[in-house]
């Protein structure tokens, strides 16, 4: 087994058994080996039955990327066994230290193969949709360096998405408002994501392109998290509402146990 797929079958093993590893020694592998091993790793579920179904973005905030020293966005992949029904039950006995944060969720109508512009991104969307991304490091203490969080898919472990819409005059500057139990966790806006969630598209497209990959119709796209992640327990009712009005997108919920 060579190191890629070494590392890929370390932090595979730890998301699918739910056990955190310790991270990494420093300067074990670059930036490209990252998203090799993130790869390899998504190969491995691809082998298990699980398929993939759209991609998630990270670091759309401003401030995370002057945080981790990064000009660019981080990606990795959503799958099957990852998507939970709105208003269903999670079990968190799945993840290892899962936190929710709540994003905006797009949906392709166009195979995206190619980089975009503002202009283009959205006649390349069929819909959009209020969501939820469960995320849940497989390193010891939610602790990484961008190359290990990127080897990880980007610490991606579920998501939850709301009703579909075609409005999408909604989005800019929408409010966003996340409540454990009614009451508010996180409130923001979804200004946070890259000041436009339209612009995640755009910047997906280009990212996408220089891996040499396209994305097909029908796949998701999560836009990046509007607020900061908060930590989940067992027994709680999680729900997520975005913008108000006419051009509200709606809400999203869950339970976990």
């Amino acid at each position: 087994m060579n190191k890629i797929d070494s590392f890929a079958a370390v932090l595979d093993d730890a998301a699918h058994l739910a056990h955190d590893v310790q991270q990494f020694p420093a300067g074990q592998f670059d930036l490209d080996q990252a998203y090799a091993i993130q790869r390899a790793s998504i190969e491995r579920r691809v082998a298990r039955g699980e398929h993939r179904i759209g991609i998630k973005l990270g670091f759309t905030s401003r401030a995370k990327m002057v945080q981790m020293g990064v000009d660019n966005l981080i990606w990795g992949w959503l799958t099957n066994t990852m998507l939970d029904e709105d208003g269903g039950v999670v079990d968190l006995k799945r993840f290892i230290h899962p936190r929710v944060e709540p994003e905006v969720c797009f949906v392709t109508r166009r195979t995206i193969d190619a980089p975009l512009t503002a202009l283009e991104a959205v006649d390349y969307l069929e819909a959009v949709a209020p969501a939820m991304e469960i995320i849940d490091s497989r390193y010891r203490n939610f602790k990484f360096t961008l190359e290990d969080v990127v080897a990880d898919n980007c610490s991606s472990a579920g998501l939850v998405v709301g009703a579909w819409s075609r409005d999408f005059s909604g989005l800019p500057n929408a409010g966003v408002r996340m409540q454990f139990d009614g009451r508010d966790v996180q409130v923001g806006s979804t200004a946070a994501i890259l000041g436009h969630p339209l612009r995640s598209i755009v910047q997906a497209s280009r990212l996408l392109h220089q891996s040499g990959l396209s994305l097909p119709p029908g796949s998701l796209i999560m836009a990046g998290a509007a607020t900061a992640a908060e930590a989940l327990t067992p027994g709680l009712h999680v729900q997520c509402r975005i913008g108000s009005g006419a051009g509200a997108l709606g809400q999203v919920a869950f339970s976990t146990r």
